[in-house]
């Protein structure tokens, strides 16, 4: 039997816009599906804060309804608030962590989502390098297109801000304590 080479058969443009097509439908359909995997995650952020104050809150008004607790008392719930804020902490980092990646992971699949309709549209205007029924393989390959290094610098200011907002909230945790308790 004769072996079959993809490259003896010249590619027709029929061929080669039906190929983009499906690369476009491919990359929007991971756009989409990223941007649900990022909307979730999300979720789970805002239900980590809500549970979280909730608890914050619970242990303040213990704090201040007790008639037990002292000033000597307060490494315990200081100690108790430190470690659901570690553990709080861990579980907003572990978060952002997967939304950073579904928004690296969408934004490549947007920016090879526009690379093909880019080439999508040179090839229905007729262009494509003026070739004359072959050829038609380069404007059909399509890389997987990354964001430029830059990019990276949205992640470190979005993780800076949230870290700044958790240290601001755990200062006020222990100051609130030691004033619940000791004044």
């Amino acid at each position: 039997m004769a072996d079959y080479d993809a490259r003896s058969s010249p590619l027709t443009k029929e061929t080669a816009l039906q190929a983009l097509n499906t690369i476009i439908q491919l990359h929007f359909e991971k756009t989409l599906e990223k941007k649900q995997s990022i909307d979730k995650q999300k979720k789970h952020l805002f239900n980590h804060f809500l549970l979280f104050f909730v608890f914050l809150a619970l242990v303040l008004s213990a704090e201040s309804l007790s008639l037990r607790l002292r000033c000597r008392h307060c490494w315990i719930p200081i100690g108790l608030l430190s470690l659901s804020f570690l553990v709080f902490y861990v579980s907003v980092a572990q978060t952002l962590r997967c939304i950073n990646g579904f928004k690296y992971q969408r934004r490549c699949h947007k920016l090879t989502l526009g690379l093909a309709t880019e080439r999508l549209r040179e090839l229905r205007r007729g262009g494509g390098g003026g070739r004359g029924g072959e050829g038609w393989e380069e404007v059909v390959e399509v890389g997987y297109q990354e964001p430029p290094e830059s990019y990276f610098g949205k992640f470190k200011r979005n993780w800076a801000m949230y870290f700044g907002f958790l240290m601001v909230v755990y200062l006020f945790m222990v100051a609130s304590s030691v004033v619940l308790l000791c004044f």
